[in-house]
């Protein structure tokens, strides 16, 4: 018989696990929710980290140690504690599952953890044994926590009443490791509504980053639902039954980065464009066009977040080379920027990188610097608000393709800013030119339509292109005519207004 251990979060008790727990002995395991101090019942002086590793350890020495499975289960701040538990009893865990949480790392307070940015920064300067709580979010102030997506309104009131503050000591306490918990066999169960599925995992993995080929190991297997951050709370049942497949070590498992064929951003551009000449300048190459006088530009700016260490970068991709190739070869210069995009809460940082590239590109006698195009990509969606929002006279058309255009729920990054949503009330008659892709991920393709809503309430001048069958980053992954029309079209498109 497998024996669950739930560990729940952020200001949650045990009355989140009620219904998966009876889903889950109904089918004959054992389930023990975690009664965290501070959290169930009276508050206590000096709760930290440590306090509620040691409810965990508690918990799993109870459990009789008769060839029973333990399954340790941590929800987003709580996968914290049960890691910490399972490091110090590592021969009493079978599994560790990582329920729409993430890695917990040596040294690291489970404050880096906060989905809300602003929030983080704020608590930054605390002591951890100052005594202090955070207070539990209002009713509709669940969303800066993750997505309340498929949680009822009765669920959402009782998850409201029943939240307790959160000691401040669980969040600013660094976690200690020794090492032993990493060599445990885990899974990870992905809430789809709260912006990370799998297909973005293993693109984070095939981007090379030393510190995620780790989650390419057999041991690990992954698991999607399609719902929001709180699953114990909208759909138990389906829960339960992921959660007894992952003790029998189902589950989905990744390609190691360089063992397949080439990743989706590596493959070849869906256009056979000819070679052009390239100049680097710090985080800027330049394609010149083959004309004497000033011509327009179009700046590319790739998505993201993309690892620091991913090698190659973005301006080496052959999708951001291909269309820079392309749009040189049409007679504007084309300009591919590295931004520092490697981390959501690096986006002030690449805006200024942005900002920077086009004064570099501008700067080019070779450029008329009063005919610029900026063409966005995936992640790098939210960059396009700071230009939606003050369209410059020399900005005659601002490109996107298959963008996110809202943060997603479990991003926190601060509000008034990296909004295009927002930001299209002020576009005037900036020509936009939208490439929407039909395949693409439910949690992106509702930011692009919240944007076309906006837009259309607010009369901006939107070009939709549509591309049924095609995928996010369909030019290195969709080679049929469809795709390739597409890629010419938004072209067409672009230059026309450079060229207008």
């Amino acid at each position: 018989m497998t024996e669950f251990v739930l560990v729940g979060g952020w200001f949650t008790g045990t009355h989140v696990w009620e219904a998966t727990a009876a889903e889950l002995t109904a089918a004959g395991a054992g389930a023990h929710a975690v009664a965290l101090t501070g959290l169930d019942g009276p508050r206590e002086d000096g709760t930290d980290l440590e306090t509620h590793v040691a409810d965990v350890l508690a918990v799993l020495d109870s459990i009789g140690a008769d060839g029973r499975d333990v399954v340790l289960v941590g929800h987003d701040y709580g996968i914290h504690p049960a890691v910490a538990a399972a490091d110090r009893r590592p021969g009493r865990v079978a599994r560790i599952v990582h329920l729409d949480a993430g890695l917990p790392q040596d040294g690291v307070p489970a404050l880096a953890a906060v989905p809300d940015q602003a929030l983080r920064a704020e608590l930054a300067g605390r002591a951890a044994g100052d005594g202090g709580v955070l207070a539990p979010p209002a009713h509709d102030e669940w969303r800066r926590w993750g997505s309340t997506d498929g949680l009822s309104d009765a669920a959402l009131d009782r998850l409201t009443a029943l939240a307790a503050p959160q000691p401040l000591g669980t969040l600013l306490q660094p976690l200690r490791l020794t090492g032993a918990a990493a060599a445990l066999p885990s899974t990870a169960v992905l809430c789809t509504r709260n912006g990370v599925g799998i297909a973005l995992v293993q693109a984070q993995v095939d981007f090379g980053d030393p510190a995620l080929q780790a989650l390419a190991d057999p041991r690990v297997t992954f698991f999607e639902l399609p719902t929001g951050h709180w699953p114990m709370l909208s759909c138990p049942a389906d829960l339960a039954r992921v959660l007894l497949r992952a003790a029998a070590g189902e589950g989905h498992r990744l390609t190691p980065a360089g063992t397949a064929e080439p990743p989706a951003h590596l493959r070849p551009f869906l256009l056979d464009v000819p070679e052009r000449p390239r100049e680097r300048t710090g985080r800027v190459d330049l394609y010149p066009a083959d004309a004497g006088e000033p011509r327009p530009a179009v700046l590319f700016v790739h998505g993201g977040p993309v690892p620091a260490d991913a090698r190659p970068t973005p301006r080496d991709w052959p999708a951001l080379t291909g269309y820079a190739r392309y749009a040189a070869g049409e007679g504007v210069v084309a300009a591919v920027l590295d931004h520092r995009l490697h981390d959501v809460s690096d986006y002030p940082r690449a805006a200024e990188d942005v900002a920077a590239a086009v004064d570099t590109v501008r700067a080019d006698p070779r450029v008329d610097a009063d005919r610029i195009a900026l063409w966005f990509f995936s992640g790098g969606g939210l960059l396009a608000a700071d230009w939606l929002q003050a369209p410059p006279p020399w900005l005659r058309c601002l490109a996107a393709t298959y963008p996110i255009l809202a943060p997603l729920p479990n991003w926190g990054l601060p509000e008034g800013r990296f909004r295009p949503v927002e930001a299209v009330a002020r576009a005037g008659a900036l020509p936009v030119v939208l490439t929407r892709v039909g395949r693409e991920s439910p949690e992106i393709a509702a930011t692009v339509e919240e944007f076309r809503t906006a837009a259309g309430r607010h009369g901006a001048d939107i070009e939709l292109i549509d591309v049924p069958d095609a995928r996010h980053a369909f030019e290195t992954l969709d080679r049929d005519e469809a795709a390739r029309e597409a890629v010419r079209h938004a072209m067409r498109s672009v230059l026309a207004r450079l060229r207008s």
